[in-house]
């Protein structure tokens, strides 16, 4: 039964470190990645970029590249669940009831999103629900020391093999090997309303879409 992955987050906007990431799970492991981009929050303000926007984005930075596909079933939900939060607890809880309990699913993340995992919704049951596989930025480092409630929850997880992770529903960690950019998404954002130099941290296609809808306070002339 082959492992699927799935790379949630926001992608406000999607940039070439995302995309980095992607490339890389899908080229170590071999198997697709699913881009999951998260709904706008209930009651406040949608991120720079409303769902919508986020969603095209990540659409034209794919564009038709072999294992990198877009996942809409957050938005969705959004729509169904207008006033629920978006937790990645319910996104792997539905995977799971639609793909059933031996399907292997991994979530992938950065590593400075596995170091705040104690601050998500319901983090201990995530482990139940699908591995991980954590990408390892530059200037975050997983080698330092970890906070007590996540050393303790990571303990016995780590993989040594890619294979573990097709061998089991759930419940291991994974390190990421590969080169990885810097880029962040409020880097990108910062630069656009300062207007300095960002066309470079953005797939084209993408910095044409912000260019056009005028996003992130773009100074236009």
């Amino acid at each position: 039964m082959g492992l699927r992955i799935h790379y949630g987050g926001t992608f406000d906007p999607v940039h070439l470190g995302h995309l980095a990431i992607a490339r890389a799970a899908r080229d170590q492991l071999q198997v697709a990645v699913r881009l999951l981009p998260a709904a706008d929050p209930p009651h406040r303000p949608a991120p720079g970029a409303n769902a919508a926007q986020r969603a095209q984005m990540l659409a034209l930075a794919i564009g038709d590249e072999p294992g990198l596909l877009l996942d809409r079933r957050e938005m969705e939900r959004a729509q169904r669940q207008p006033e629920t939060p978006s937790y990645t607890v319910d996104t792997l809880r539905e995977l799971r009831a639609e793909l059933g309990p031996r399907q292997p699913i991994a979530w992938l993340v950065g590593a400075d999103s596995l170091l705040g995992l104690p601050s998500w919704h319901q983090w201990e049951d995530l482990f139940e629900l699908a591995h991980f596989i954590v990408a390892d930025r530059p200037g975050s480092s997983l080698e330092q020391a970890l906070p007590a409630p996540l050393q303790q929850a990571l303990e016995g997880r780590w993989a040594s093999h890619e294979r573990e992770l097709f061998n089991a529903p759930a419940g291991r960690v994974l390190r990421l090997h590969a080169p990885l950019r810097n880029e962040s998404a409020t880097e990108v954002r910062e630069r656009i309303a300062a207007g300095g130099d960002w066309r470079e941290l953005l797939p084209p296609p993408v910095a044409d879409y912000v260019a056009a809808h005028g996003l992130y306070g773009l100074h236009t002339a």
